[in-house]
């Protein structure tokens, strides 16, 4: 039969696949992506679509420049054009591309049994988490591809977060937008998607469907959350967030105008969006890297009893143990503490004491410290304890080990390395130490969908309110020698996020000396953080992916205001402009 005989559509069913890949099982995805395909053919669907690099999962980083990852990467997306020869729905899916020897971020059309349009993403992201120049080229302005009878613009993520790739396919003759995307979770991010989608369908006058990933890939977590605008910037579908799901969108032609309809969902915004981000990051990270579960040591305090709290939620109270490991320091508050916040989990609870190996070491090397004086190196003879006790429980029953420092820790190095930073992932590693307590009471009262933790409160009021202390020595607190939490995230989230001089943070009201010692400390810490395992990203600005600074780096800000440029020292007969020489 002549395809292009067929009067043109004025209605289509499209399948949203809003799904999470693994990472390199190039297998498994496209046998994901075919159950997907079947689904939608049940729903009576004609296409159905994917999120951003599905066949290979997303961001594969350096991976995509193995061949024969490449390969293995192209024979799946011809295999599922095959698979179209049956007259279920066309798969608007997408792969990494090779062609000419460049790799491309591809979007694949297959129906019919063949592979019928490929266009390759032109806008490539070199900022923040991404890294996308490094590994792909970027593609040529695409024209609309025909998909059953219909000339749909496939821009892909960053395509339309400028107006160039979207304005040129409405140019030449797109009737509506399908965007795959790979887009990771972090604050607000909602709003700022909900923004650019808005702002070209105005400039366009074409309806938008955005199809996001979801799950979790190392530090990142995709959120989904994929969404349909209208031409007239009304919401027209809206799916859940942190959750796979495959969504029918009825898309009708009315006056030469598509229009899409599907569910509204809620969406999850907040701290709710924030644990929920950590939980399920943890959760793709143990079951992708396939663990039997997790160990960690709970202590007693807030960060090791949230989480506890995220694990259960993440992996159920059978695949979590807990261990306290008490020393002469601890209290007897913290033993009590500890053994009621297993108890309302429901994990094995162990208690295996560190004398014997904090004295053993001390005795060690006493030969070594004669003459010396009881410092912070006795203090993380305790912590480096703990933490070899819980990796040789790793390595004999091969569950993976939480480590459990907050943000605030890790931006001033208050966490000993090789001792309380040894450990695989990190939940709560983007979670300043205020954003811990908010999110323990939040659990208390409230948990994510689908989570496999207990209903009610699962971290005890006391733990929640009693001041912070690593107890290492006799009544120590935390802020013996930090600021107080709330000063002290506020002055890190304006040096970090922000990259906030100490002048304009002393100008907002802060002590100069406070901030000058936290922008010091915050300097130092660098060697450790590049050390510390990877954790969920919920901030516009992580440890490791977004902020890579030097090891090495004298710079210090000393708080002085800064001056204007002395424009005096420049040549009058030269422009104070770098010129480009043509020798």
């Amino acid at each position: 039969m002549d395809l292009s005989s067929r009067p043109p559509p004025t209605s289509l069913r499209i399948a949203v696949a809003q799904l999470n890949p693994i990472m390199g099982d190039v297998a498994g995805n496209l046998a994901k992506a075919r159950a997907a395909r079947a689904d939608a053919a049940a729903a009576g669907a004609d296409i159905v679509v994917f999120s951003e690099l599905f066949i290979s999962g997303y961001p594969p980083e350096d991976l995509v420049l193995k061949p024969a990852f490449q390969a293995a990467c192209r024979q799946a997306a011809e295999a599922m054009a095959r698979d179209t020869a049956d007259g279920g729905p066309a798969a608007i899916i997408t792969t990494p591309w090779v062609e000419d020897g460049k790799v491309y971020n591809a979007v694949v059309c297959c129906d019919h049994g063949l592979i019928q349009a490929v266009r390759a993403k032109v806008d490539l992201p070199n900022y923040s988490v991404f890294d996308e120049k490094r590994v792909f080229s970027s593609g040529p302005l695409p024209g609309p591809a025909s998909v059953r009878g219909v000339r749909i613009g496939l821009p892909i993520c960053e395509d339309i977060w400028d107006d160039e790739v979207v304005e040129t396919l409405s140019e030449t003759g797109a009737e509506f937008f399908i965007v795959p995307n790979g887009s990771p979770y972090r604050e607000s991010v909602y709003d700022e998607r909900m923004n650019t989608i808005v702002a070209r369908v105005t400039e366009s006058g074409l309806p938008m469907l955005y199809v996001n990933q979801v799950g979790g890939q190392d530090e990142l977590v995709f959120d989904g959350a994929s969404l349909a605008i209208n031409a007239d910037r009304s919401l027209a579908m809206q799916l859940p967030a942190f959750r796979e799901t495959i969504a029918i969108v009825d898309a009708r032609k009315t006056d030469g105008v598509w229009r899409f309809s599907g569910p509204i969902h809620q969406h999850v915004t907040g701290d709710e969006a924030n644990y929920t981000a950590c939980v399920l990051g943890l959760r793709d990270y143990v079951e992708k890297n396939r663990f039997p579960g997790v160990v960690l040591g709970l202590s007693g305090g807030i960060d090791s009893a949230i989480c506890a709290a995220m694990a259960v939620d993440a992996l159920g109270p059978d695949r979590v143990h807990c261990v306290m490991l008490p020393y002469r320091f601890t209290s007897e508050e913290s033993l009590k503490d500890a053994f009621a916040c297993a108890k309302a989990l429901g994990v094995r609870y162990d208690i295996v004491p560190i004398s014997t190996a904090v004295e053993g070491l001390e005795a060690s090397l006493a030969p070594l410290f004669k003459g010396t004086s009881r410092d912070i190196t006795e203090e993380n003879l305790q912590s480096r304890a703990r933490g070899t006790i819980l990796m040789s429980i790793s390595n004999k029953f091969g569950a993976m080990v939480v480590t459990t420092g907050n943000k605030s820790e890790m931006s001033v190095g208050y966490a000993t390395i090789y001792g309380d930073m040894n450990g695989g992932y990190n939940p709560i590693k983007d979670l300043y130490k205020t954003e811990v307590f908010r999110l323990s009471a939040l659990r208390n009262r409230w948990k994510p969908e689908g989570a496999l933790g207990p209903d009610g409160e699962v971290i005890p009021e006391n733990i929640i309110v009693k001041p912070p202390s690593a107890e290492l020595r006799e009544n120590q607190k935390d802020q013996d020698s930090l600021p107080a939490y709330d000063v002290l995230d506020a002055i890190l989230e304006s040096l970090v996020e922000k990259e906030a001089s100490v002048a304009s943070i002393v100008e907002a009201g802060y002590d100069l000396e406070t901030v000058k010692k936290v922008e010091r400390l915050l300097a130092i810490a660098e060697y450790k953080r590049r050390q510390a395992a990877p954790g969920v990203k919920v901030t516009a600005r992580n440890f490791g992916r977004d902020r890579r600074y030097p090891i090495v780096n004298r710079f210090r800000d000393t708080g002085e205001p800064v001056s204007e440029p002395d424009l005096t020292l420049v040549s009058p007969t030269a422009a104070p402009k770098l010129d480009v020489v043509d020798f």
